[in-house]
């Protein structure tokens, strides 16, 4: 689940904070990113759990509705078919998430005021009314019915915003990139797999991890040599009057270039341009681009740098 786009952004975060913080003790800057990058890890479970808290709601709702029908208070037709959600009933048992909730602690349950709300919005949506209006269901509904309110209507959620930044001050900025994998977990769902239903490792590979301590490293140890490179290559604008943030991504992209020869050119430059869209000023995408492509033919020029284009 922790793909490179993710490290990246973490290792702009945390170089950032390394040199606010006049360039801490490298190891310890090292151990806050990995768990930093444990963090997300975190909240892709807690978001798959939140899906099984609005199915547990669901199930109080309906049994609530049949005790008023027992009593007399209402005479209601109450339907299961939401709250006995098969997908959801899969993911409720799955012995990895299991193991998070056993492990971390971590509960919907301080937070059944939005748990209400989300239900109320999935119930007046028109993915609720599709669904409940289909003659009968089957696994495959059920799964596809959680896809389309995750994509919908939980990713759009604005509120869950606070209760994430109340639960971990890295969850806000990994929403994002957390959320594409939640939608990758409900569709890999099979129903014969049951409770070992395999979620998204942690790392695809170990080449990851050590792609994050790497990258990381190379950058605080080699940053004077790197931004040596950006001052040769900037042009009619004085280094020092660079943003700062720039000079940051920038040196992190050249220590990829440097680095990880088996990285095309254009795959590096794209990504620290999509980077310094979200984290920079807005003329800082162009400028970036402009900079680290000169700086790359620069290095072949000067055969330091061989690689795929």
């Amino acid at each position: 689940m922790i793909n490179r786009t993710l490290i990246r952004l973490k290792i702009v975060q945390l170089m950032y904070a390394y040199y606010q913080n006049s360039g801490k003790n490298i190891d310890t800057a090292e151990k806050e990113l990995l768990f930093s990058l444990s963090k997300a890890y975190d909240l892709y479970n807690y978001m798959l759990l939140l899906m099984v808290s609005v199915s547990r709601y669901a199930f109080q709702q309906v049994e609530h509705k049949e005790h008023l029908n027992k009593v007399g208070h209402i005479n209601e037709v109450v339907s299961h078919r939401f709250a006995d959600n098969q997908f959801t009933a899969q993911l409720e048992k799955n012995k990895q998430l299991q193991e998070f909730v056993d492990t971390k602690k971590k509960t919907w349950n301080n937070d059944l005021d939005y748990i209400k709300k989300l239900y109320a919005d999935i119930v007046q949506s028109e993915y609720y009314a599709e669904y409940m209006a289909l003659e009968k269901v089957t696994y495959a509904d059920d799964r596809e019915l959680w896809r389309k309110l995750y994509k919908n209507i939980v990713m759009k959620d604005e509120r869950i915003d606070d209760i994430l930044e109340e639960q971990s001050l890295y969850w806000n900025d990994d929403r994002e990139v957390v959320d594409t994998f939640v939608l990758k977990t409900i569709k890999r769902f099979d129903p014969a797999n049951g409770a070992n239903q395999e979620l998204v490792p942690e790392y695809k590979d170990i080449e990851d991890q050590e792609f994050a301590t790497r990258l990381f490293r190379r950058t605080i140890i080699n940053d004077e040599y790197y931004r040596s490179l950006i001052g040769k290559c900037v042009k009619n604008w004085e280094f020092n009057r660079l943003a700062y943030m720039d000079v940051i991504i920038m040196q992190i992209a050249i220590a990829e270039l440097l680095s990880f020869p088996q990285i095309p050119i254009s795959v590096t430059i794209n990504e620290y341009v999509e980077i310094a869209k979200w984290y920079s000023t807005p003329k800082s995408a162009g400028y970036v681009n402009g900079i680290i492509d000169a700086v790359a033919k620069m290095l072949q020029k000067e055969h330091l740098l061989t690689k795929v284009n």
